[in-house]
């Protein structure tokens, strides 16, 4: 017993988030598995990941170098995609019916109209091209703030900035499960000229088919509302860019300066490209609210479990 808890406390704050979430996938998975076909390939790739948690927190304490504490550190990028994927085969299966007229009458509660439509008033390619390249940044502003943690060797606030992106994004998937919605692009547009509606200069297209392409819905796919992944609320993109520009500003990084200004673009962005009705934003507002406060009790909580000493953002 000793020697499991011995082995357990290598595992920092934001390796217990994905083995704890991942154990809730994998019961998921067995509860609804006759409605998911691949159920028992992705309980596998789950045991795989928290496997992989384990071996990695491992190797870091047991080499403490360079090395070890990066691969830690960035495993989580292709995890927290992974887990993205997963869900695709999960919420609408289990989750039959999708929410947008919920989220379309509260919109035109709050504004009188469609904000979308009202947001396209102003529309030009300028803006449209601006917008989309700074909307396809969305998973690069976390892995920007880690780097610029890192160069500063900022270790204790990167352990955090992992641990409070990880829970974010993981209580994001959570809520796709509770209200899914495909978008307006699909129920107050025609996602099929978007194009032509909402033209771009030279790489919205090819912007918006990569976005598209991630959502399960490459170019030519029939009936995209049908197949497109159920990630609309809360608004991850709102979400984690919020949490990312506090980050940089309550760790005082000077990050600050390039996040704050983009994150604010990208946030307009996600309504004005027709990717979100502005409650989901609401929505991704109180989940980051809930994120960044309930996160830094863990957080600290684990860090009380190993033995070391709590998390402050002004001395670390």
């Amino acid at each position: 017993m000793d020697k499991l808890k011995s082995f357990i406390k290598h595992l920092k704050a934001f390796d217990v988030v994905v083995v704890i979430f991942y154990i809730i996938l994998s019961i998921v998975h067995v509860i609804f598995r006759s409605k998911i076909d691949t159920w028992f390939i992705w309980i596998a790739v789950n045991f795989t990941i928290i496997l992989t948690s384990f071996l990695l927190a491992y190797l870091e304490s047991k080499y403490d170098n360079e090395f070890w504490n990066g691969v830690h550190y960035w495993y989580i990028v292709p995890v927290i995609l992974l887990t993205f994927k997963q869900l695709y085969f999960m919420v609408k299966p289990i989750r039959v019916y999708d929410y947008d007229y919920l989220f379309i009458d509260i919109d035109r509660w709050l504004f009188g109209t469609d904000p979308t439509h009202l947001l396209y008033q102003i529309s030009n390619p300028v803006l449209t091209e601006l917008l989309q390249i700074v909307y396809g940044s969305f998973y690069l502003l976390p892995i920007l703030l880690g780097l610029f943690l890192l160069r500063k060797r900022r270790f204790v606030a990167m352990d955090f900035a992992v641990f409070a992106l990880v829970y974010g994004f993981y209580l994001s998937y959570l809520g796709y499960f509770i209200l899914p919605g495909i978008g307006p692009r699909f129920t107050l547009h025609d996602f099929s000229t978007i194009n032509e509606q909402l033209p771009g200069l030279f790489l919205t297209n090819f912007l918006r088919e990569l976005v598209n392409a991630g959502e399960s819905i490459p170019v030519g796919t029939p009936n995209p509302a049908e197949v497109v992944q159920r990630d609309i609320f809360p608004s991850g993109h709102t979400m984690m860019t919020l949490i990312v520009m506090f980050l940089s500003v309550r760790l005082k990084s000077r990050s600050k300066y390039f996040f704050v200004p983009v994150g604010t673009l990208l946030i307009f962005s996600t309504v004005y490209l027709w990717y979100h009705y502005v409650i989901d934003l609401v929505g991704g507002l109180a989940f980051m609210l809930f994120a960044v406060w309930s996160g830094k009790y863990i957080f600290n909580w684990w860090r009380r479990k190993i033995d070391k000493p709590e998390f402050e953002y002004d001395k670390y």
